[in-house]
């Protein structure tokens, strides 16, 4: 009888211990806005003018969805000036087949948002920190889901120069 409450004892610890394990990987480090922006090569406030996706193969060997997206610049926050850019944006739907990334949102025509963006290579560029590089903006210039406006975006991209 002794055995089994200290085999139940071992167990229950090992599960606490894991949870506690998953629970730590899983809440990370929050990255704030003014980190975002130092870290990104460009800050820009933009609108997917198109989405266009494409079977792209990734360093693996991988088949992947890639969405180019064509961004029409309103405002560059941080880097050099454009009048559009592209983004290479994992995910989309291409011959029925839909691809899905969890941590990258997906970017439709006419939605309009803050991009930081990292530079890829073939004059495209990919958000910076995934899903992180992506801000959508509301009709009053508000970040979706949260208090903070594009005037607090602003005021911290020119507080990084």
């Amino acid at each position: 009888m002794t055995d089994r409450i200290l085999s139940a004892v071992r167990w229950t610890l090992m599960g606490w211990f894991s949870l506690g394990v998953v629970a730590f990987a899983a809440s990370g480090r929050s990255i704030d806005i003014p980190e975002r922006i130092h870290g990104a090569d460009r800050v820009v406030v933009a609108s997917a003018a198109s989405v266009t996706p494409t079977w792209r193969s990734n360093v693996y060997g991988d088949q992947l969805i890639v969405s180019q997206v064509l961004l029409q610049v309103e405002e560059t926050l941080k880097g050099d000036p454009q009048s559009s850019v592209l983004l290479a944006l994992e995910g989309g739907t291409l011959g029925g087949v839909t691809l899905t990334v969890s941590s990258v949102p997906d970017v439709k025509p006419g939605e309009r948002a803050v991009f930081f963006l990292d530079r890829a290579g073939n004059n495209e560029h990919v958000p910076h920190l995934k899903g992180l590089g992506i801000l959508k903006l509301d009709q009053t210039n508000q970040v979706q889901g949260s208090s903070l406006r594009l005037e607090d975006i602003r005021r911290m991209a020119a507080q990084d120069k």
